[in-house]
């Protein structure tokens, strides 16, 4: 056996060196955000093969210090093989919080609209105590979203303007609702996961009677996709009911310009579905 100057056997040098482990071509910067005090903490996955000439599509994904290392694992490993998986190279973007906690009160902040007391409290909690974190910043966030990250991906990375998508579960799915409502032109792919649209359905119903209106103007195709757990039935705010009203009133507009799907995943509650919706939304999204 190799023996190193001080005599201690190399193979038990090898197997006692630790290093932190990072996920290849990711990376991960602070942006400041005009309308609250921490930086947002940005993750960024870039795909190994040579860009096309237009670019790569994005994904920018929601509750990243949660979900961006399974998305990443996924589709450095299905577009692999695009042909077999139906899943092509992207580059992902990840907005999270800097802390290594996974998820962060901050999300109540910026994926809920304005909500009154009134709506807090008739909102289902476990604990009758129960106070919630500062809500109502989702216009803000979506400014952050549109003024200041995507200039910087778009200045960073070779990106495909017309191939953009944002992915969101549970408050984060509301959010993506949301957006596609009020501001339909941002993305061209959402997907909504779990939504949470029991936080405010009156607000939503009056924002879905505006949206034919502003889906003309949209300047390009928009395909949604809502996802939910089978388990989640079960759920006393009533989530997948919710979810499902939203798609049926949402189909009957459907046209070249609006594609709409819905699955739920047998077996599955409001967490264990993650990992399952993550094939079935790539395959939504990054297409061929």
């Amino acid at each position: 056996m190799t023996r190193l100057d001080n005599d201690i056997p190399y193979i038990s040098q090898v197997e006692n060196s630790l290093e932190a482990f990072s996920l290849p071509n990711t990376q991960q910067f602070l942006l400041p955000s005009k309308a609250r005090q921490q930086p947002y903490r940005i993750f960024v996955y870039t795909p190994a093969q040579e860009a096309p000439p237009q670019g790569f599509p994005v994904l920018y994904l929601l509750d990243a210090n949660a979900l961006f290392g399974t998305i990443v694992e996924a589709v450095r490993v299905q577009a692999r093989r695009p042909e077999k998986t139906g899943v092509y190279p992207a580059i992902i973007v990840g907005i999270g919080y800097p802390t290594d906690e996974p998820f962060d009160d901050s999300r109540y902040y910026d994926f809920t609209m304005p909500t009154s007391d009134e709506v807090l409290k008739a909102l289902p909690v476990r604990n009758k105590d129960h106070v919630w974190p500062k809500v109502g910043g989702a216009q803000d966030f979506r400014d952050f979203i549109e003024q200041e990250l995507k200039p910087r991906i778009e200045r960073d990375y070779p990106v495909d303007w017309n191939r953009q998508g944002i992915f969101g579960h549970s408050l984060g799915g509301l959010f993506v609702l949301q957006t596609l409502l009020t501001m339909p032109d941002s993305f061209q792919f959402y997907v909504a996961g779990s939504p949470s649209i029991h936080w405010n359905k009156e607000l939503v119903r009056r924002q879905e009677a505006q949206f034919a209106a502003l889906q003309q103007q949209a300047r390009k195709r928009i395909n949604l996709l809502i996802t939910l757990g089978e388990l989640e039935d079960a759920h006393p705010s009533g989530m997948n009911g919710n979810a499902r009203e939203f798609f049926e009133r949402f189909s009957l507009l459907t046209s070249e310009e609006l594609r709409v799907e819905y699955q739920e995943f047998e077996g599955e509650g409001h967490v264990s579905v993650l990992p399952a919706l993550v094939s079935r939304m790539l395959r939504f999204v990054l297409g061929g």
